[in-house]
C-alpha cells in the first residue's frame, strides 16, 4: 500500500475535492434531492422485502444504519444496482454508496469483508458500469472503484487494476481532445465577431464620407477602431469566460477523471502498473496542450505523486517532463500550479539514488530557463512556505550545477531535451575539436538524436542548429576515418540533409547548404587519401629491382 512517509508530506485532499469534481456533486446533489419510489419497485416484485426495508432505512439514516446492519446494506445495495436498470435510480444508488464511502472510510472495509465472505471481487459491478452510456453513472463507478482501491486495507488485482487504469487513461485523452476542439471553435467563434464587428465599424466609417475614406485619418482611424474592437472581443477572455461557466460538455468530467487518478497513484503498487500502460507519456501529451488550469493542477500532482518513488523519479525526464513544466511555470498565473510545479522538479533532484541523474535534471532545469523563473518567482510575495522554500532550495542547487557544468553536458543536455537553439556551445571550434568523436558514444546515442530531430521537427531553428552539428561532427571528425561518416548514412542523416535543401525557410536551406560541403570536402579527402594509398601500393609492387653490394 501507498508509502506512510508519502502521506505526510502531501497536502490535504479534501481542499481540492470540491472544485476537483465540481460537475459530478453538482448533479450528484440534485440526484441526491429526487429521492426513489421503492414501493413501486417492491409492489413489481423488481425488489424483494428485505431489500425494500433496508433501502428505505438507508434512505432516512444512511450512516448510522449502515454502521449497525453493515453486510445487509452492502448485500442491497449490490442487489439493487444489478436487478434494477433505470439510469436515474442508478445514477440514486451510485449517490448513495458514494456518500457513504465518504462520510467514513470503515465503510469501505464493510464492502470488502461481504466481498470476500462471499468469495467474490468487490470490483466486478463498477468495473461493469464503465461501459454504461450514461457520463454520470460511468465517472461515479470509476470515483467508486478508486475509493475502494485506495481507502481500504486491499488492492484491486493486476488484471482489474490494468483495465481500470487504461480506462482512466483513455478518458483523459477523449475528453481532453473534444476539449480542445471545442476552445478552437470557440476561439473562431469569436474571431469571427471579432472581424464582423471590424468590418462593421470600417463600413460606417466609409459611409461618413461620402465617398470611401478621409485618406488622411483613415489609417490611424482604422487602428485605432481595431483597438478598440479587440478590446472589446478580447478572445482570450471570452475562452477564460466560457471556461470558468464550465459550459464545454467535453470537458465536464476531465477533472473528475483527473482526481480518480491522483487517489490511485499515492499506492506505489499502483505507480508502475500506470507506466507499464504508457500513462506518463499521456499525462505529458494532455499538458503540453493548452488545457485550464485546474486540470494542469491535478495532472501535475499526479506527475508529483509518481516522483516519490525513487525509480520513476530517474525515469520521469525520459518523457520530456521537464521541458513541458517548464513552459507551464513560465506562463502560469496560479499559485498553486507553480507550487505544484516546484514540488516536482525538487523531487526530480532529490528522489533519484544516482547522483548523475539529479545532476542532469538540473542540467536539463538550467537549460529550460528554469533559473529566469526562480529569480521572478522569489520577488514575488507567496502565502505558501513551501513554495518559498522550493524556490530557495532550487536556485541553490541549479546555480550549483551551472558552476561544475562541462560544455559537454551542456551539449549532451540541450540535444536530450530537443530543444535545440543558438547557445554558444554550437559556435565554439574548440568544443567541436575536443568533443566531435563523442557523439559516438553509448552506440551513437547523440548522433541518432541528431538525426531523429533533422527527421520530425518543425521548427526552423532545431532544423537549422542540427544540420550545423552535423557539419560540425563531419568538420571535425579524424581524418582517415570514413567508417563513422558511413555510419550517418546509414542512419539517414545525409539524405535528409540534402533534402533540406529545399526546406522552404531560408536559414535551414542555409545551413544544410553548408552542411552538404562538409560532408562533401571530408568525402573528397577520403577519396584523394585512397587514391594516394593505391598510388603507394602501385610503386612498391612495380619498383624495379636495384642490387648493391
Amino acid at each position: 500500500m501507498a508509502n506512510v512517509k508519502d502521506y505526510i508530506q502531501m497536502p490535504n485532499e479534501n481542499i481540492d475535492m470540491i472544485a476537483a469534481t465540481s460537475v459530478l456533486q453538482q448533479q450528484a446533489g440534485e440526484i441526491r434531492n429526487k429521492p426513489i419510489n421503492w414501493a413501486s419497485y417492491m409492489q413489481s416484485q423488481m425488489i424483494s422485502p428485505e431489500d425494500f426495508q433496508c433501502i428505505t432505512s438507508l434512505d432516512t439514516s444512511k450512516s448510522g444504519y449502515m454502521q449497525a446492519n453493515p453486510s445487509q446494506s452492502v448485500k442491497t445495495l449490490l442487489n439493487l444496482l444489478s436487478h434494477v436498470s433505470k439510469d436515474s435510480t442508478i445514477q440514486y444508488i451510485l449517490v448513495m454508496i458514494d456518500d457513504l464511502l465518504q462520510e467514513d472510510r470503515v465503510h469501505v472495509a464493510y464492502f470488502h469483508d461481504y466481498a470476500n465472505k462471499r468469495k467474490e471481487h468487490i470490483w466486478g459491478p463498477f468495473l461493469n458500469l464503465l461501459n454504461r452510456q450514461d457520463g454520470f453513472i460511468v465517472h461515479m463507478s470509476s470515483r467508486i472503484i478508486a475509493k475502494l482501491a485506495c481507502w481500504g486495507t486491499e488492492n484491486i488485482p493486476k488484471s482489474d487494476l490494468n483495465f481500470y487504469l487504461q480506462f482512466l487513461k483513455d478518458q483523459l485523452t477523449i475528453h481532453c481532445k473534444a476539449y480542445l476542439k471545442d476552445m478552437a471553435d470557440l476561439a473562431k467563434r469569436v474571431q469571427t465577431v471579432v472581424v464582423m464587428h471590424t468590418h462593421g465599424h470600417h463600413h460606417g466609417h466609409g459611409h461618413g464620407h461620402g465617398h470611401g475614406y478621409n485618406l488622411q485619418g483613415s489609417h490611424h482611424d482604422q487602428a485605432h477602431q481595431q483597438h478598440e474592437t479587440y478590446r472589446e472581443f478580447n478572445v482570450e477572455q471570452q475562452i477564460a469566460n466560457a471556461e470558468n461557466k464550465t459550459i464545454i460538455p467535453a470537458n465536464e468530467y476531465i477533472q473528475s477523471v483527473a482526481r480518480c487518478l491522483q487517489m490511485m497513484l499515492r499506492v506505489d503498487d499502483y505507480r508502475f502498473a500506470f507506466v507499464s500502460v504508457d500513462g506518463i507519456s499521456t499525462l505529458v501529451r494532455i499538458l503540453s496542450s493548452r488545457v485550464n488550469f485546474q486540470v494542469q493542477y491535478q495532472l501535475v500532482f499526479c506527475l508529483w505523486v509518481l516522483t516519490f518513488n525513487p525509480l520513476l523519479a530517474t525515469k520521469m525526464n525520459k518523457f520530456s517532463v521537464i521541458p513541458i513544466l517548464a513552459d507551464i511555470l513560465n506562463d502560469c498565473a496560479k499559485e498553486k500550479v507553480t507550487r505544484i510545479i516546484l514540488a516536482v522538479f525538487r523531487n526530480l533532484i532529490e528522489k533519484p539514488t544516482d547522483p548523475q541523474v539529479a545532476k542532469e535534471h538540473c542540467i536539463a532545469m538550467v537549460q529550460c530557463k528554469v533559473l529566469k523563473q526562480l529569480s521572478i518567482l522569489e520577488q514575488r510575495r507567496f502565502d505558501d512556505e513551501d513554495i518559498s522554500a522550493d524556490v530557495e532550495y532550487l536556485t541553490q542547487r541549479l546555480q550549483n550545477s551551472v558552476q561544475d557544468l562541462s560544455s559537454f553536458d551542456e551539449y549532451a543536455t540541450e540535444l536530450r531535451s530537443a530543444r535545440l537553439e543558438w547557445s554558444p556551445v554550437h559556435k565554439s571550434a574548440k568544443f567541436w575539436r575536443e568533443n566531435a568523436q563523442r557523439l559516438n558514444e553509448k552506440n551513437y546515442e547523440l548522433l541518432r538524436i541528431l538525426v531523429h530531430l533533422l527527421e520530425t521537427s518543425k521548427d526552423p531553428i532545431i532544423l537549422s542548429v542540427a544540420c550545423f552539428d552535423i557539419g560540425e561532427y563531419v568538420r571535425h571528425y579524424p581524418r582517415g576515418k570514413h567508417a563513422y561518416i558511413s555510419v550517418l548514412e546509414q542512419l539517414g542523416g545525409k539524405q535528409i540533409v540534402m533534402q533540406l535543401l529545399g526546406h522552404e525557410d531560408p536559414n535551414v536551406r542555409y545551413e544544410a547548404l553548408l552542411a552538404v560541403q562538409k560532408l562533401m570536402v571530408h568525402n573528397w579527402e577520403y577519396l584523394g587519401k585512397q587514391l594516394e594509398k593505391e598510388n603507394e601500393n602501385q610503386k612498391q609492387t612495380s619498383a624495379p629491382i636495384t642490387g648493391k653490394a
